[in-house]
């Protein structure tokens, strides 16, 4: 077992940087929420004999954790949205593994997380990292070597500069391994130019000096269903955003409770305060016409505002994307595993999601998504069909 316990964590800032945005926001609203999240296993993977245990040695090394002088000092100077005290709560943060709870029964892994929301917020991303790339090694994986891997990178960098396209590399959850996705962003960054315009990683936007990229997840609209009811969620989610970011970081996920839901909450103030939209399910040709009619009903120019595209990228995807989106609205683009894990093996197809919430003292309560695209829906059956009637979603 001591072959596969290696600490793979460079840093309490390889996380994604929507995580952070959203702790401040839970730290400052709802300090006192508890938050449940499982791992789900959509790509039916078979773990070998003994990955829970040697999970659970690299989840214990990341209590060694925190944020470096320096490390602070970035946030400080390139996210002022970041305010003095959640900076100082975040350099006297550490992981408490005692949090994550793993369990594996012959080839299958169960995974949960149970804490403050405050605390428990900050696991999701570093667990599906790590999941990946100890499954790699204890599966003897071969990847492709590194000069291939930055060939293809620089391929693919040129590929997006020719195109006239922004891109930010959103990798970290299903990387084969840090070392792959920092290979790819030091390509990109070396090859991309002006085309390259960040990462969500925090920590290796640090290292390359680029942006940290990254608002919110569904779990920011989870959780206020939750609270509020479906009816308000979208309306609260957003609301109490802007309330602490103030009119910055301000791309709005909307697929949490389908698209077609969400813009009958986004409203023209919402619709001018924010810079734009995050698609990350369901067709984006069909989801670009949408927001493109809604910003031409409430008599907002498109071009005015952007589409930040993100769901399951390739080359020809953001071409075909491209060539419908140009001159008509704003647009960019997020990709993830077609980056960090493209490298000759099967990129493994995992999430980890808020299953329940709770206020101090009170019941546990179920939480779900209902994405534009079904597959991807999650929580219990019974309340998925609950939130479809009360927001009379139609299969």
């Amino acid at each position: 077992m001591r072959s596969h316990h290696i600490q793979f964590n460079k840093s309490i800032l390889d996380n994604d940087f929507y995580k952070f945005t959203m702790q401040q926001a839970v730290v400052r609203l709802f300090p006192s929420a508890m938050a449940r999240y499982s791992f789900i296993n959509r790509g039916k993977h078979q773990f070998p004999d003994g990955f829970g245990e040697a999970l659970q040695l690299r989840i214990r090394d990341m209590e060694l954790l925190q944020l470096s002088i320096g490390e602070k000092q970035f946030l400080r100077e390139n996210c002022p949205y970041l305010d003095p005290l959640y900076l100082d709560f975040l350099s006297g943060y550490r992981y408490d593994a005692n949090e994550v709870t793993i369990k594996q029964h012959g080839a299958d892994l169960d995974i949960k997380i149970e804490g403050h929301w405050y605390r428990s917020i900050l696991w999701e991303v570093p667990v599906m990292a790590l999941i990946c790339e100890l499954y790699y090694e204890m599966t003897n994986g071969q990847r492709i070597s590194d000069e291939l891997l930055i060939s293809q990178s620089a391929a693919k960098a040129k590929q997006f500069s020719t195109l006239g396209v922004n891109v930010a590399e959103f990798g970290t959850r299903r990387r084969h391994s840090y070392e792959v996705q920092k290979l790819v962003i030091d390509t990109f960054s070396r090859e991309g130019g002006k085309m390259f315009v960040g990462t969500s990683n925090v920590h290796l936007a640090m290292l390359h000096q680029t942006r940290p990229i990254g608002t919110h997840a569904h779990e920011w609209f989870m959780y206020h269903a939750a609270v509020y009811g479906f009816p308000q969620a979208n309306v609260s989610a957003l609301q109490h955003w802007v309330d602490v970011f103030r009119g910055d970081l301000g791309i709005a996920l909307s697929d949490t409770y389908t698209t077609d839901v969400f813009l009958t909450h986004f409203d023209k103030m919402f619709s001018k305060l924010f810079d734009g939209v995050r698609q990350d399910s369901g067709n984006p040709i069909e989801f670009a016409d949408k927001i493109i009619a809604h910003y031409n009903k409430l008599g907002i120019d498109p071009l005015s505002k952007t589409i930040i595209f993100s769901d399951g990228l390739d080359y020809e995807k953001v071409a075909r994307i491209t060539e419908y989106c140009r001159g008509k609205i704003g647009f960019s683009f997020g990709i993830g595993t077609n980056l960090s894990n493209d490298v000759g093996l099967n990129p493994m197809n995992i999430v980890v999601k808020m299953t329940e919430t709770r206020q101090t003292n009170g019941r546990w309560t179920s939480v779900v998504k209902l994405s534009d695209s079904p597959e991807k829906n999650t929580g219990e059956p019974a309340m998925i069909e609950a939130a479809k009637t009360i927001l009379s979603i139609m299969d």
